[in-house]
């Protein structure tokens, strides 16, 4: 079986700390956790009453195919009693495949790099600090050059 490196968003805004140690736990069962980046604190987006999210990104590796890791992270999601009453709302958890190696995939339930990661502050500072020189595979910049873009 091929190991495969992929780069994980992981955020949380109900009991944050908690959550993603938890989150972390589970994750090493289904793959190696290489490195985590620190958690980042950040204002919601969209409906602003709400807690602050901790946000994070790691380098993971696994054997599993990209829709069996999205069915992995939705179960240990579901474990963690990721509870999401309303879009853009708080999380318990909230864990997302930015990157899966440099694959480009689009179906209706999952598409690789995730596509608003290039926008989102949240994801790019800590992926910068495990990946600054990932390269997207869709838009051919480095992580280091799309923060920069959006700062």
């Amino acid at each position: 079986m091929k190991n495969n490196i992929v780069y994980l968003a992981i955020g949380s805004n109900i009991n944050p700390t908690k959550n993603i140690k938890l989150a972390l736990k589970e994750l090493a069962k289904i793959g190696k956790i290489i490195s985590v980046s620190k958690l980042i604190k950040t204002k919601p987006e969209g409906y602003l009453n709400q807690a602050d999210f901790l946000n994070g990104a790691l380098k993971f590796q696994t054997a599993l195919m990209p829709k069996d890791l999205l069915k992995e992270l939705k179960n240990i999601e579901q474990k963690l009693k990721r509870n999401t009453p309303f879009r853009n709302g708080p999380r318990t958890i909230d864990i997302d495949i930015i990157f899966y190696g440099n694959l480009i995939l689009k179906t209706p339930d999952l598409i690789i790099p995730h596509p608003r990661a290039d926008k989102r502050f949240f994801v790019l500072k800590p992926l910068s600090e495990i990946a600054p020189r990932k390269t997207h595979p869709l838009l051919k910049k480095q992580v280091k050059t799309l923060l920069k873009e959006i700062k």
